[in-house]
């Protein structure tokens, strides 16, 4: 697909550069998300990396997780019709090893190689997964952080944290990017967990248009069977699509500050994950609240105009 089937256009100097960090592969919830960010002409998508899920690992093995989300990412590209539009490179496969030694990989690389670059359109990293690899393009390259603005799904509730999944996956991560020069918006997990939505409505809304829809729905039901042992998670007929709330920042109006507060960067313990602040040199933005009807309606209705006279 060379061009999407909107009767609007986003002016210029509206439009921001992004890069995609995403594990891909571990849930069932990145790959709308993806699909939504390709479609937002507002996001001139400017890389895509492939992120590890290396403490969840699953049938792929350790060691092979980014690789699956790799595969995914292709997947997703090729389903809508954007192969080749943008660079897609492969993060590294294991979490840091400590707080000062980047894990080198063609994904961090590329972080680095965007950042660097001049433009007038301002940049973001959408972080969906663990921070490993944008924590290595911070201490490989130090100067990408005041080139670029880090948007983390991920991180326990606040002010006192806790188990989360994409911080775990990398606790050292999020230390090196939380302690660093970067600017920061994290969504934390009672705030990306606001944008729930019932497979009736995937059905109804998402399966019927086109090959990318019936795929974003089939995967959908295949994973929510697939866990269908775990006792406390999913629940049966509703899931989240909690990376997308990433997008709802980005189109939120920037005069709503009374979705966010400015709070001190926490350093997370490494044993229970808890957040302190007696160390923090700055402040960022950590979001209690995400438009959800904007973020599901703008999913739903860009499907519907690029996909919904698509053939299954």
């Amino acid at each position: 697909m060379e061009k999407w089937n909107y009767l609007f256009d986003v002016p210029d100097q509206k439009k921001i550069r992004v890069i995609i960090s995403t594990d891909c592969k571990n849930e069932a919830d990145d790959q709308f998300a993806l699909a939504h960010q390709l479609m937002t002409p507002k996001l001139i998508v400017k890389g895509i990396v492939a992120s590890h899920f290396d403490l969840n690992p699953q049938t792929y093995g350790r060691g092979n997780t980014a690789s699956a989300s790799l595969e995914e990412i292709y997947k997703i590209l090729e389903l809508m019709g954007q192969k080749g539009t943008c660079p897609v490179e492969k993060g590294s496969e294991y979490p840091l090893k400590d707080e000062r030694t980047p894990a080198a990989s063609e994904g961090a690389r590329l972080i680095v190689q965007e950042a660097m670059r001049e433009d007038s359109h301002p940049l973001y990293i959408i972080c969906q997964g663990a921070l490993t690899d944008l924590a290595s393009a911070i201490l490989i390259q130090p100067q990408i952080c005041r080139k670029m603005t880090a948007i983390w799904v991920g991180g326990g509730v606040y002010p006192e944290g806790g188990f989360e999944f994409n911080c775990k996956a990398d606790i050292a991560a999020a230390n090196v990017v939380m302690r660093s020069d970067m600017q920061v918006w994290q969504i934390p997990i009672n705030v990306y967990k606001q944008v729930s939505v019932s497979l009736a409505e995937l059905q109804l809304h998402v399966a019927p248009c086109g090959e990318i829809g019936k795929y974003l729905f089939e995967q959908m039901c295949e994973f929510n069977n697939k866990c269908a042992g775990v006792a406390h998670w999913p629940h049966g007929e509703i899931w989240g699509l909690g990376d997308s709330a990433a997008i709802g920042v980005l189109m939120e109006e920037v005069e709503k500050t009374d979705i966010y507060d400015m709070q001190l960067a926490p350093e997370i313990g490494y044993d229970d994950m808890k957040y302190s602040f007696e160390k923090s040199q700055k402040d960022i933005r950590v979001y209690n609240s995400v438009n959800a009807r904007l973020i599901l309606n703008d999913l739903f209705a860009k499907l519907q105009i690029n996909f919904g006279n698509q053939q299954k």
